[in-house]
């Protein structure tokens, strides 16, 4: 039995809910908790771990023998910008041919209704920290963060962060070089900072102007550290520059993406206390910004005191549902002698609390901490592990459908009768 009270899916409930005698993972970097209870209640987490009161007239679900762990937060993906990354109509992630680059909103775009939204739901996938592609410019624009409910409105935070491309792609994109890439970023900057001191009179038109009035707008907030900037880098020369960046703009508040030379590195990051979203297992020289690939990157910038969390874009995959299985490879090869990988809370936080904290909103999202918000997945089995896969999710304390398209097509061509077949499919 999954449970006392059974688990639906009813918008607006506000019910008390105890989730009890299950593996508690709340998610904050601890390890897991036996026999532990986790207690929701508007919307918000109430309590979490062992010892924790049932609230009188609370809906009981029993987990014994399942786990019950903060939903996963997927950093840096193009979900619901995107259904079909081929056909143009249907990717929003990207504008190559647009006058506005840092001004462009991705929450403008934004589509619950996906295809793909549901299915990475119950992958256990529960906010997605969602980046626009650098198509025109090495300004990619403004990312945003989402919840994945069966709702219709699923920002959690519009324009949370700028996107910068530099590295081999920045280069390409600026005309050529890193040192034009570097120059179109001092350039804008330096046309934002006369946007900010006469607004009146800054001419986003002329021919001079590589940004419009609406970028330089959206690059002031980058400058006075109201945004965060996330910079894709990946060469550790690369992430030297970034992180000198802040000389000249103190405000700046950097997030490193890729980082897949960040240990060479790892201590200068560190020092700087600049975040990281890495590629979990990027560790092949796939490029000249590559070379120094190792599948301990992540382990080894750990250990020297960077913060660091695990990104679900940076090529092909089955989906973003595959961190958990990235997170539980970095688990697997601390067993590998000579690599660096990380312990069980670490890279369930690396999925969780970590994503969040980068973006500055760990107070709020990715761990089952009092306060949260309550994006919780009881899963039948320790969720870093392939066989496992999740029995009940809550967003925002709101019971969430355990249905995608892929179950429905599954379920109906499983047992198929005749009625269900498609036309090709009958029988003369």
């Amino acid at each position: 039995m999954l449970a006392t009270a059974s688990v639906t899916a009813t918008p607006g409930a506000a019910q008390t809910v105890a989730i009890t005698g299950g593996t508690v993972a709340i998610g904050d970097g601890s390890a897991p908790i036996e026999g532990g209870t986790v207690v929701i209640a508007n919307g918000r987490v109430v309590a979490a771990g062992r010892g924790v009161g049932v609230p009188a007239g609370a809906q009981v679900i029993d987990a014994t023998g399942k786990w019950v762990a903060a939903g996963v937060v997927s950093a840096i993906t193009a979900l619901s910008l995107v259904d079909a990354e081929g056909v143009s109509e249907s990717n929003d992630a990207g504008a190559r041919n647009s006058p506005f680059k840092a001004a462009i909103d991705v929450a403008d775009a934004i589509n619950p209704a996906g295809v793909k939204v549901a299915n990475e739901r119950l992958g256990g996938i529960t906010r997605a920290i969602v980046a626009p592609d650098a198509a025109g410019s090495i300004f990619a624009g403004q990312g945003a963060v989402i919840d994945l409910g069966q709702d219709a409105s699923p920002i959690t935070r519009a324009r949370a962060f700028q996107f910068v491309e530099l590295g081999e792609a920045g280069g390409r994109l600026a005309g050529g070089s890193r040192p034009a890439a570097y120059a179109t970023l001092r350039d804008a900057f330096q046309q934002a900072q006369d946007y900010r001191r006469n607004p009146a009179g800054f001419d986003g038109r002329s021919r001079d102007a590589l940004v419009t009035r609406a970028d330089a707008a959206a690059l002031v907030k980058v400058l006075d550290g109201q945004m965060p900037l996330f910079v894709h880098v990946d060469r550790a020369s690369d992430i030297r520059q970034v992180l000198s960046l802040p000389r000249d703009y103190p405000r700046l508040k950097l997030v490193l993406i890729g980082a897949t030379e960040g240990w060479l590195v790892a201590k200068e990051i560190a020092a700087a206390r600049v975040p990281v979203i890495a590629a979990a297992l990027a560790d092949l020289p796939a490029s000249f910004e590559n070379l120094a690939a190792t599948e301990s990157n992540v382990g080894r910038m750990r250990a020297a005191g960077v913060q660091v969390s695990l990104m679900s874009g940076g090529g092909a995959q089955a989906g973003d549902h595959v961190l958990r299985q990235y997170a539980g490879n970095l688990v697997a090869i601390t067993r590998v002698p000579g690599a660096t990988g990380l312990d069980w809370g670490q890279a369930f936080a690396s999925i969780t609390s970590g994503p969040a904290a980068a973006i500055g909103m760990d107070g709020e999202i990715g761990s089952l901490r009092p306060g949260r918000r309550a994006d919780v997945v009881l899963w039948d089995g320790d969720p870093l592990e392939l066989s496992s896969a999740p029995v009940a999710i809550w967003i925002d304390g709101q019971p969430q459908p355990m249905q995608s398209r892929q179950t429905k097509l599954r379920d109906r061509y499983l047992t198929p009768t005749e009625g269900a077949l498609p036309k090709a499919y009958e029988r003369r």
